[in-house]
């Protein structure tokens, strides 16, 4: 037996409305008995399907018309979905998912989406690839970095980097566009950061001056930066005194000095180039072709080595200051030197100070400066060529009618009288020439 079951008047459904009087709210008892087939065909939506429920007549014909229209209405929309857009009962998840497939941005939106990635990943400072490769090499980032990395000048001497530490600042350092002087003098960086540094200058183009001093980098490090100037064309200045550079390092920079036409301040002070270096670097300076600048104080270049470096600067055409101070060229040295000054039409600036040259050289170097015409300043201080060495010196420069020379640096020599004598009388002719000595010879013995 099927129990009948009592349908309010809210839950009349329209398809079995069929006393269109009966306003009486009177409820009819179907008895168990299917209910009146449907007004029209029954859809797989339809809400006709009333099988074994009680339901009661409508009270109002208006109220059951509207109803009966709203759900026709609804029920075309949905016949219209069914027939245009082929929506099948229980496909709604495909059918969601064929929307997203055919969805015609879909390319687009991947590109975009890409695109924004790829925007947030591009750091021009590189303070995130910094804070990641810190964290990747276990060391502590530099707050001071961190907080300079959009400056154009950047000074970090004596942070101690270490050769981990130069890793993770090389890294960043090859996206920022903001650094053009990079101070790293004194970091213990040793050979391996200092490969870190040249391959980053490989890919940064932005950089021009670099300090890399007092960081013991030794063949390893001078092999990297080597090759890192046969490819850099932006690097003008390069500071790697106090590298314990030797021989094998001279090695490594002397096709680099050969091929780079860009690089043209270079600091080699303080390393370990003997007359070996001294040779391979003098074949370097002679077919270089941009630098301008050169640095080779405090080594040990003697010898051979000097005469060879002399022979270079005589084929050299670009240079115009050298440093040569604190080495050992002595006599030979100097009388190679004159030969250069006889042919070298570029040199300016040369210190070659502190060198062992005595009285007999400074006549054959004199001999050169006599036809020189482009030398300003010399410095030839605290070599034991004594007055008579100045004397000579001096009085090459008023010989020569075209002399350049503005500055001549005789520190910790002591002068006689005569080299005052001959001093006033050149400034008659060159009255601009300024001379630095170590005093009269007869004024220092009453002080002593």
């Amino acid at each position: 037996m099927v129990v009948g079951k009592k349908v309010t008047k809210e839950s009349i459904l329209p398809s079995v409305c069929e006393d269109d009087g009966d306003e009486g709210g009177k409820e009819e008892d179907l008895g168990g008995i299917a209910s009146r087939p449907v007004s029209r065909p029954r859809s797989l939506y339809s809400r006709g399907s009333v099988d074994g429920q009680r339901v009661s007549r409508s009270p109002s014909h208006h109220q059951s018309t509207r109803m009966a229209h709203q759900d026709e209405d609804h029920m075309n929309e949905e016949d219209e979905v069914d027939e245009g857009g082929g929506i099948h009962p229980g496909d709604g998840q495909q059918q969601e998912e064929e929307c997203v497939i055919s969805d015609e941005d879909f390319d687009t939106d991947l590109e975009l989406d890409r695109f924004h990635n790829e925007r947030r990943a591009y750091d021009p400072t590189g303070q995130s690839s910094y804070r990641e490769a810190c964290k990747m090499l276990n060391v502590v980032p530099v707050s001071y970095f961190l907080r300079n990395m959009n400056q154009s000048e950047l000074n970090m001497m004596h942070y101690g980097l270490g050769s981990q530490g130069t890793k993770a600042l090389a890294i960043s350092l090859v996206t920022n566009t903001s650094i053009l002087k990079l101070n790293l003098r004194d970091n213990w960086m040793e050979g391996i950061g200092g490969a870190a540094i040249a391959d980053m200058l490989k890919e940064n183009c932005y950089i021009t001056e670099i300090d890399l001093s007092e960081n013991r980098m030794g063949e390893y490090g001078a092999r990297a930066l080597s090759s890192m100037l046969l490819e850099n064309s932006t690097l003008f200045s390069l500071n790697l005194s106090g590298n314990h550079l030797d021989e094998r390092a001279a090695r490594h920079l002397s096709p680099a000095l050969i091929s780079n036409q860009k690089l043209q301040l270079l600091d080699l002070s303080h390393n370990r180039f003997g007359d070996i270096a001294g040779e391979i670097l003098g074949a370097a300076v002679a077919e270089n072709t941009g630098m301008k600048s050169l640095n080779l104080a405090w080594n040990c270049i003697r010898g051979k080595g000097a005469i060879a470096f002399a022979k270079g600067l005589e084929g050299n055409i670009f240079l115009r200051t050298l440093d040569l101070s604190f080495n050992g060229l002595g006599k030979e040295g100097a009388v190679a030197l004159e030969e250069a000054l006889k042919h070298n039409n570029t040199l300016e600036d040369l210190n070659i100070s502190n060198n062992r040259i005595p009285f007999e050289g400074a006549i054959h170097f004199a001999l050169g400066l006599q036809v020189n015409t482009t030398l300003r300043i010399l410095k030839m201080s605290r070599n034991p060529m004594q007055s008579a060495g100045c004397f000579a010196i001096l009085k090459s420069v008023q010989a020569n009618p075209e002399t350049a020379v503005e500055f001549l640096d005789f520190s910790d020599i002591c002068v006689d009288q005569e080299f005052e004598d001959l001093f006033e009388s050149t400034k008659e002719t060159l009255p601009n020439l300024q001379v630095k000595h170590g005093g009269k010879i007869n004024a220092v013995l009453k002080k002593s």
